[in-house]
Protein backbone atom coordinates (compact mmCIF):
# COMPACT_ATOMS: atom_id res chain seq x y z
CA UNK A 1 0.00 0.00 0.00
CA UNK A 2 1.52 2.96 -1.41
CA UNK A 3 -0.25 5.35 1.37
CA UNK A 4 0.14 6.13 5.16
CA UNK A 5 -2.89 5.30 6.55
CA UNK A 6 -4.57 6.06 9.33
CA UNK A 7 -7.21 4.78 11.21
CA UNK A 8 -10.51 5.64 12.92
CA UNK A 9 -12.66 2.71 14.79
CA UNK A 10 -15.94 2.70 17.09
CA UNK A 11 -17.88 -0.02 18.00
CA UNK A 12 -20.67 -1.22 15.44
CA UNK A 13 -23.19 -0.39 18.14
CA UNK A 14 -24.02 1.74 21.06
CA UNK A 15 -27.00 2.02 22.87
CA UNK A 16 -27.09 4.10 25.86
CA UNK A 17 -29.92 5.80 28.25
CA UNK A 18 -31.63 4.34 30.96
CA UNK A 19 -32.66 1.04 31.29
CA UNK A 20 -30.43 -0.43 28.07
CA UNK A 21 -29.15 -2.77 29.67
CA UNK A 22 -32.43 -4.85 28.36
CA UNK A 23 -30.64 -4.79 25.03
CA UNK A 24 -29.17 -8.09 25.76
CA UNK A 25 -32.09 -9.56 25.39
CA UNK A 26 -31.89 -9.21 21.45
CA UNK A 27 -28.52 -10.91 21.06
CA UNK A 28 -28.50 -13.66 18.75
CA UNK A 29 -26.31 -16.89 20.23
CA UNK A 30 -26.55 -19.61 21.90
CA UNK A 31 -23.72 -19.13 24.67
CA UNK A 32 -22.62 -15.90 26.40
CA UNK A 33 -20.21 -15.71 29.11
CA UNK A 34 -20.74 -12.83 31.79
CA UNK A 35 -17.21 -11.66 33.68
CA UNK A 36 -17.99 -9.20 36.45
CA UNK A 37 -15.49 -7.97 39.24
CA UNK A 38 -15.75 -7.88 42.68
CA UNK A 39 -19.41 -8.11 43.81
CA UNK A 40 -20.80 -5.10 42.73
CA UNK A 41 -22.53 -5.31 40.28
CA UNK A 42 -24.95 -8.38 42.11
CA UNK A 43 -25.32 -6.61 45.11
CA UNK A 44 -27.23 -3.91 43.33
CA UNK A 45 -28.80 -6.47 40.98
CA UNK A 46 -27.43 -5.18 37.87
CA UNK A 47 -25.78 -8.98 37.66
CA UNK A 48 -29.19 -10.93 38.05
CA UNK A 49 -30.91 -8.40 35.60
CA UNK A 50 -28.40 -9.12 32.92
CA UNK A 51 -28.25 -12.87 33.61
CA UNK A 52 -32.15 -13.04 33.18
CA UNK A 53 -32.07 -10.49 29.74
CA UNK A 54 -29.71 -13.09 28.43
CA UNK A 55 -31.82 -15.90 29.18
CA UNK A 56 -34.72 -14.22 27.38
CA UNK A 57 -32.49 -14.17 24.44
CA UNK A 58 -32.03 -18.05 24.26
CA UNK A 59 -28.50 -18.36 26.02
CA UNK A 60 -27.12 -20.49 28.04
CA UNK A 61 -24.75 -18.47 30.07
CA UNK A 62 -21.78 -19.06 32.33
CA UNK A 63 -20.33 -16.30 34.95
CA UNK A 64 -16.79 -15.42 35.46
CA UNK A 65 -16.34 -13.26 38.74
CA UNK A 66 -13.62 -12.25 40.71
CA UNK A 67 -11.64 -9.86 38.75
CA UNK A 68 -9.39 -7.83 40.54
CA UNK A 69 -9.08 -3.99 40.62
CA UNK A 70 -5.98 -4.55 38.20
CA UNK A 71 -6.67 -7.28 36.57
CA UNK A 72 -3.43 -9.69 36.98
CA UNK A 73 -2.11 -12.18 34.15
CA UNK A 74 -3.25 -14.94 36.16
CA UNK A 75 -7.14 -13.68 36.35
CA UNK A 76 -6.62 -13.49 32.34
CA UNK A 77 -5.47 -16.55 32.17
CA UNK A 78 -8.14 -18.18 34.41
CA UNK A 79 -10.56 -16.82 32.44
CA UNK A 80 -9.54 -17.84 28.95
CA UNK A 81 -9.42 -21.60 30.25
CA UNK A 82 -12.99 -21.45 31.29
CA UNK A 83 -14.18 -19.85 28.08
CA UNK A 84 -12.24 -22.39 26.06
CA UNK A 85 -14.31 -25.11 28.22
CA UNK A 86 -17.44 -23.39 27.88
CA UNK A 87 -17.49 -22.27 24.07
CA UNK A 88 -19.42 -19.27 24.19
CA UNK A 89 -19.95 -16.83 20.96
CA UNK A 90 -20.75 -13.96 23.38
CA UNK A 91 -18.57 -12.81 25.89
CA UNK A 92 -20.45 -9.96 28.25
CA UNK A 93 -18.62 -7.67 30.81
CA UNK A 94 -20.30 -5.21 32.88
CA UNK A 95 -18.54 -3.46 35.44
CA UNK A 96 -15.82 -0.87 35.49
CA UNK A 97 -12.65 -0.71 33.40
CA UNK A 98 -11.00 -4.05 35.06
CA UNK A 99 -13.45 -6.35 34.19
CA UNK A 100 -13.67 -5.73 30.59
CA UNK A 101 -9.98 -5.06 30.00
CA UNK A 102 -9.64 -8.74 31.44
CA UNK A 103 -12.29 -9.83 29.43
CA UNK A 104 -10.87 -8.16 26.20
CA UNK A 105 -7.58 -10.46 27.14
CA UNK A 106 -9.52 -13.30 27.81
CA UNK A 107 -11.41 -13.16 24.48
CA UNK A 108 -8.08 -13.53 22.70
CA UNK A 109 -6.38 -16.04 25.09
CA UNK A 110 -9.78 -18.28 24.39
CA UNK A 111 -9.55 -17.55 20.33
CA UNK A 112 -5.67 -18.10 19.97
CA UNK A 113 -4.76 -20.17 23.40
CA UNK A 114 -0.86 -20.18 22.11
CA UNK A 115 -0.49 -17.06 21.89
CA UNK A 116 2.32 -15.31 24.09
CA UNK A 117 1.25 -12.79 26.70
CA UNK A 118 4.94 -10.96 25.72
CA UNK A 119 4.07 -11.02 22.39
CA UNK A 120 0.68 -8.82 22.92
CA UNK A 121 2.36 -6.15 24.82
CA UNK A 122 3.86 -4.85 21.10
CA UNK A 123 1.17 -2.16 20.19
CA UNK A 124 -1.67 -3.80 17.16
CA UNK A 125 0.24 -7.14 17.15
CA UNK A 126 -2.84 -9.24 17.93
CA UNK A 127 -4.19 -12.30 15.80
CA UNK A 128 -7.81 -11.78 14.26
CA UNK A 129 -10.62 -12.03 16.56
CA UNK A 130 -14.04 -12.82 15.92
CA UNK A 131 -13.10 -16.30 14.96
CA UNK A 132 -15.38 -17.65 18.21
CA UNK A 133 -17.01 -14.92 19.70
CA UNK A 134 -18.48 -11.30 19.83
CA UNK A 135 -18.18 -8.66 22.68
CA UNK A 136 -20.39 -6.49 24.51
CA UNK A 137 -18.84 -4.17 27.21
CA UNK A 138 -21.68 -2.23 30.19
CA UNK A 139 -19.44 -0.21 32.30
CA UNK A 140 -20.47 0.41 35.49
CA UNK A 141 -17.74 3.51 35.96
CA UNK A 142 -17.38 6.80 34.14
CA UNK A 143 -14.05 7.08 33.31
CA UNK A 144 -12.27 4.31 31.54
CA UNK A 145 -14.52 3.95 28.21
CA UNK A 146 -12.73 0.63 27.58
CA UNK A 147 -16.08 -0.10 26.25
CA UNK A 148 -15.65 1.62 23.37
CA UNK A 149 -11.67 1.51 22.73
CA UNK A 150 -8.70 -0.48 21.61
CA UNK A 151 -7.23 -0.88 24.61
CA UNK A 152 -6.53 -3.29 27.80
CA UNK A 153 -4.43 -2.49 30.74
CA UNK A 154 -3.36 -5.75 32.55
CA UNK A 155 -0.84 -6.02 35.41
CA UNK A 156 1.77 -8.05 36.24
CA UNK A 157 2.27 -8.53 39.79
CA UNK A 158 5.85 -10.16 39.78
CA UNK A 159 7.35 -6.94 37.99
CA UNK A 160 5.12 -4.17 39.25
CA UNK A 161 3.78 -3.37 36.08
CA UNK A 162 0.86 -2.49 34.60
CA UNK A 163 0.86 -3.23 30.30
CA UNK A 164 -1.43 -1.10 28.32
CA UNK A 165 -2.76 -4.36 25.37
CA UNK A 166 -3.10 -2.04 22.15
CA UNK A 167 -5.14 -3.23 18.95
CA UNK A 168 -8.32 -2.30 17.00
CA UNK A 169 -9.14 -6.22 17.31
CA UNK A 170 -10.43 -5.48 21.25
CA UNK A 171 -12.55 -2.82 20.68
CA UNK A 172 -16.05 -4.24 21.19
CA UNK A 173 -18.74 -5.05 19.08
CA UNK A 174 -21.54 -3.57 21.42
CA UNK A 175 -21.45 -0.99 24.04
CA UNK A 176 -23.84 -0.24 25.95
CA UNK A 177 -24.13 2.51 28.61
CA UNK A 178 -27.00 2.52 30.98
CA UNK A 179 -26.15 5.72 33.69
CA UNK A 180 -28.69 3.68 36.07
CA UNK A 181 -25.31 1.08 36.39
CA UNK A 182 -23.37 4.30 36.94
CA UNK A 183 -25.06 5.47 39.75
CA UNK A 184 -23.92 3.25 42.12
CA UNK A 185 -20.20 4.47 42.27
CA UNK A 186 -19.26 6.06 45.53
CA UNK A 187 -17.69 9.65 45.50
CA UNK A 188 -14.35 8.67 45.73
CA UNK A 189 -14.79 6.24 42.32
CA UNK A 190 -16.52 9.13 40.57
CA UNK A 191 -13.64 11.51 41.06
CA UNK A 192 -10.74 9.18 40.30
CA UNK A 193 -12.75 8.32 37.50
CA UNK A 194 -14.09 11.49 36.27
CA UNK A 195 -10.24 13.03 35.89
CA UNK A 196 -9.32 9.73 34.09
CA UNK A 197 -11.29 10.96 31.50
CA UNK A 198 -10.58 14.48 31.50
CA UNK A 199 -6.87 13.25 31.17
CA UNK A 200 -7.94 10.87 28.28
CA UNK A 201 -9.81 14.13 26.67
CA UNK A 202 -7.09 16.31 27.12
CA UNK A 203 -4.57 13.80 26.32
CA UNK A 204 -5.85 13.14 22.96
CA UNK A 205 -6.24 16.74 21.86
CA UNK A 206 -2.64 17.48 22.28
CA UNK A 207 -1.23 14.17 20.83
CA UNK A 208 0.56 13.46 17.89
CA UNK A 209 -1.70 11.52 16.18
CA UNK A 210 -5.20 13.99 16.98
CA UNK A 211 -7.12 14.13 13.74
CA UNK A 212 -10.32 16.61 12.72
CA UNK A 213 -12.16 13.25 13.58
CA UNK A 214 -10.98 12.91 17.31
CA UNK A 215 -10.72 16.86 18.05
CA UNK A 216 -14.24 17.54 18.30
CA UNK A 217 -14.71 14.25 20.50
CA UNK A 218 -12.11 15.57 22.66
CA UNK A 219 -12.91 19.10 23.53
CA UNK A 220 -16.88 18.02 23.80
CA UNK A 221 -15.70 15.45 26.63
CA UNK A 222 -13.73 18.23 28.10
CA UNK A 223 -16.61 20.80 28.35
CA UNK A 224 -18.72 17.94 29.62
CA UNK A 225 -16.24 16.99 32.73
CA UNK A 226 -15.98 20.79 33.71
CA UNK A 227 -19.63 21.13 33.85
CA UNK A 228 -20.65 17.62 35.10
CA UNK A 229 -18.04 15.81 37.27
CA UNK A 230 -17.98 17.80 40.54
CA UNK A 231 -21.90 17.66 40.80
CA UNK A 232 -21.72 14.16 40.00
CA UNK A 233 -19.20 13.53 42.80
CA UNK A 234 -21.89 15.60 45.00
CA UNK A 235 -24.35 12.73 43.92
CA UNK A 236 -26.25 14.91 41.29
CA UNK A 237 -27.81 11.77 39.05
CA UNK A 238 -28.81 13.74 36.21
CA UNK A 239 -25.45 15.52 36.12
CA UNK A 240 -23.76 11.59 36.50
CA UNK A 241 -25.52 10.47 33.34
CA UNK A 242 -24.07 13.22 31.41
CA UNK A 243 -20.36 12.28 32.66
CA UNK A 244 -21.60 8.69 31.94
CA UNK A 245 -21.75 9.90 28.18
CA UNK A 246 -18.80 12.31 28.74
CA UNK A 247 -16.26 9.78 29.26
CA UNK A 248 -17.56 7.84 26.16
CA UNK A 249 -16.64 10.77 24.22
CA UNK A 250 -13.10 10.73 25.45
CA UNK A 251 -12.54 7.39 24.80
CA UNK A 252 -13.67 7.58 21.41
CA UNK A 253 -11.13 10.49 21.07
CA UNK A 254 -8.25 8.48 22.79
CA UNK A 255 -8.70 5.46 21.41
CA UNK A 256 -7.89 6.60 17.65
CA UNK A 257 -5.90 9.88 18.70
CA UNK A 258 -3.84 7.98 21.59
CA UNK A 259 -2.80 9.15 24.72
CA UNK A 260 0.95 10.89 26.51
CA UNK A 261 3.10 10.26 29.51
CA UNK A 262 0.65 11.29 31.90
CA UNK A 263 -0.71 7.85 31.32
CA UNK A 264 2.76 6.41 30.71
CA UNK A 265 3.61 7.80 34.32
CA UNK A 266 0.37 6.50 35.73
CA UNK A 267 0.99 3.48 34.46
CA UNK A 268 4.34 2.68 35.83
CA UNK A 269 3.62 4.21 39.30
CA UNK A 270 0.25 2.43 40.08
CA UNK A 271 1.42 -1.07 41.61
CA UNK A 272 5.06 0.41 42.08
CA UNK A 273 5.00 1.33 45.97
CA UNK A 274 4.82 -0.63 49.05
CA UNK A 275 2.65 1.95 50.41
CA UNK A 276 -0.56 0.89 48.22
CA UNK A 277 -1.69 0.89 45.30
CA UNK A 278 -2.67 4.53 43.58
CA UNK A 279 -5.70 4.33 41.90
CA UNK A 280 -4.98 4.36 37.98
CA UNK A 281 -7.33 7.90 38.08
CA UNK A 282 -5.86 9.30 40.97
CA UNK A 283 -2.47 9.32 39.69
CA UNK A 284 -3.69 10.80 36.09
CA UNK A 285 -5.35 13.77 38.52
CA UNK A 286 -1.69 14.05 40.14
CA UNK A 287 0.12 14.27 37.07
CA UNK A 288 -1.86 16.00 34.93
CA UNK A 289 -1.16 19.54 35.50
CA UNK A 290 2.55 18.93 35.96
CA UNK A 291 2.50 17.23 32.93
CA UNK A 292 0.55 20.48 30.85
CA UNK A 293 3.67 22.33 31.95
CA UNK A 294 6.01 20.42 30.68
CA UNK A 295 4.33 19.70 27.10
CA UNK A 296 3.50 23.34 27.07
CA UNK A 297 6.54 24.47 24.72
CA UNK A 298 5.78 21.67 22.19
CA UNK A 299 1.85 22.10 22.57
CA UNK A 300 0.70 25.37 24.36
CA UNK A 301 -1.53 26.33 21.23
CA UNK A 302 -3.52 23.34 21.53
CA UNK A 303 -3.98 23.46 25.63
CA UNK A 304 -4.65 27.28 25.31
CA UNK A 305 -7.48 26.11 22.25
CA UNK A 306 -8.83 23.64 25.19
CA UNK A 307 -8.90 26.50 27.54
CA UNK A 308 -10.71 28.55 25.03
CA UNK A 309 -13.54 26.22 24.23
CA UNK A 310 -14.32 25.89 27.61
CA UNK A 311 -14.62 29.48 28.52
CA UNK A 312 -11.64 29.51 31.00
CA UNK A 313 -11.00 33.41 32.40
CA UNK A 314 -7.44 34.03 30.40
CA UNK A 315 -6.44 35.66 27.03
CA UNK A 316 -2.87 35.04 26.36
CA UNK A 317 -1.67 31.82 25.34
CA UNK A 318 0.30 31.18 28.52
CA UNK A 319 -2.57 32.43 30.70
CA UNK A 320 -5.19 30.09 28.87
CA UNK A 321 -2.61 27.11 30.03
CA UNK A 322 -1.90 28.59 33.30
CA UNK A 323 -5.49 28.48 33.45
CA UNK A 324 -6.45 24.85 32.37
CA UNK A 325 -3.68 23.95 34.89
CA UNK A 326 -5.56 26.02 37.69
CA UNK A 327 -9.05 24.46 36.68
CA UNK A 328 -7.28 20.14 36.92
CA UNK A 329 -5.79 21.60 39.97
CA UNK A 330 -9.15 22.88 41.37
CA UNK A 331 -11.45 20.55 40.74
CA UNK A 332 -8.59 17.82 42.44
CA UNK A 333 -8.56 20.07 45.53
CA UNK A 334 -12.41 20.15 45.31
CA UNK A 335 -13.16 16.73 45.53
CA UNK A 336 -10.12 15.48 47.82
CA UNK A 337 -7.50 14.08 45.53
CA UNK A 338 -3.66 14.80 46.50
CA UNK A 339 -1.94 17.39 44.59
CA UNK A 340 1.63 15.56 44.68
CA UNK A 341 2.52 11.87 45.51
CA UNK A 342 3.93 13.13 49.13
CA UNK A 343 0.45 13.98 50.13
CA UNK A 344 -0.78 10.79 48.51
CA UNK A 345 1.15 9.14 51.10
CA UNK A 346 4.50 7.95 49.15
CA UNK A 347 7.92 7.37 51.31
CA UNK A 348 10.29 9.27 50.10
CA UNK A 349 12.95 7.10 49.94
CA UNK A 350 11.06 4.33 48.44
CA UNK A 351 10.53 7.20 45.50
CA UNK A 352 14.04 8.24 45.43
CA UNK A 353 14.84 4.46 45.24
CA UNK A 354 12.49 3.40 42.46
CA UNK A 355 12.75 6.97 40.81
CA UNK A 356 14.83 5.68 38.10
CA UNK A 357 13.63 2.56 36.77
CA UNK A 358 9.93 4.18 37.05
CA UNK A 359 11.19 6.58 34.78
CA UNK A 360 12.79 4.44 32.77
CA UNK A 361 9.67 2.28 32.21
CA UNK A 362 7.75 4.75 31.97
CA UNK A 363 9.49 6.03 29.30
CA UNK A 364 9.55 2.67 27.07
CA UNK A 365 5.15 2.90 28.01
CA UNK A 366 2.96 2.98 24.77
CA UNK A 367 1.72 6.23 25.62
CA UNK A 368 4.51 8.01 25.46
CA UNK A 369 5.12 7.50 21.66
CA UNK A 370 2.19 9.94 20.72
CA UNK A 371 3.33 12.68 23.79
CA UNK A 372 3.42 15.84 21.97
CA UNK A 373 6.73 16.59 23.51
CA UNK A 374 9.77 14.22 23.44
CA UNK A 375 10.82 12.54 26.83
CA UNK A 376 13.65 10.84 28.28
CA UNK A 377 14.74 8.83 31.55
CA UNK A 378 16.51 11.89 32.48
CA UNK A 379 13.41 14.35 31.63
CA UNK A 380 10.65 12.24 33.40
CA UNK A 381 13.06 11.84 36.66
CA UNK A 382 12.96 15.66 37.11
CA UNK A 383 9.00 15.83 36.10
CA UNK A 384 8.28 12.46 38.48
CA UNK A 385 10.15 14.60 41.20
CA UNK A 386 8.14 17.48 40.68
CA UNK A 387 5.30 15.66 41.19
CA UNK A 388 6.14 13.98 44.47
CA UNK A 389 6.87 17.45 45.70
CA UNK A 390 4.82 20.14 43.94
CA UNK A 391 7.61 22.06 42.79
CA UNK A 392 7.68 24.29 39.53
CA UNK A 393 8.26 22.21 36.14
CA UNK A 394 10.49 24.63 34.90
CA UNK A 395 12.95 22.42 32.14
Amino acid sequence: MGVFVVRFTLPRDLYYGKGTLEMLSTLKGKKAVLVVGGGSMKKFGFLDKALSYLKKAGMETRLIDGVEPDPSVETVMRGAAVMREFQPDWIVSMGGGSPIDAAKAMWTFYEYPDVAFESLITPFNFPELRQKAKFVAIPSTSGTATEVTAFSVITDYATGIKYPLADFNITPDIAILDPLIAETMPPSLTAYTGMDALTHAIEAYVSTLHSPFTDPLALKAIQMVFDYLVPSWKGDMAAREQMHYAQCLAGMAFTNALLGITHSMAHKTGAAFSTGHIPHGCANAIYLPFVIKYNAPAAAARYAEIARFAGLPATSEAGLVQALCDKVACMNKTMNIPSTLAEFGIKEAEFKEKLSAIAKNAVGDACTGSNPRPVTPDALEKLFTCTYSGAQVDF
